[in-house]
């Protein structure tokens, strides 16, 4: 199963995550099936390629939830059909 997770880059206490599609088996830093966004949270900028989401999104990928509560605030639910809305 694919998930949509943060995956944590840059340095020490100065963390930026990067929005990604990944296996569910892989680590945190395992390698990624694509990379769909990134997430600064010290400037609180979000980066989201709607398109790329939305695809895996239709294909079944499951978010975590703080992946899910930075779709929300993007509003990119909005853009999927309703009766794919059931997240786990």
């Amino acid at each position: 199963m694919v998930k949509l997770r943060l995956k944590r880059c840059g340095r020490k206490q100065r963390a930026v995550y990067r929005i990604v599609a990944i296996d569910v088996r892989s680590r945190r830093e395992g390698k990624d099936l694509k990379k769909v966004g990134f997430y600064d949270p010290m400037k609180n900028q979000t980066y989201l390629n709607v398109p790329v989401i939305l695809y895996f999104l239709k294909k079944g990928a499951q978010p975590t939830g703080t992946v899910q509560n930075l779709l929300k605030k993007a509003e990119v639910f909005k853009e999927l059909p309703s009766n794919q809305m059931k997240f786990n």
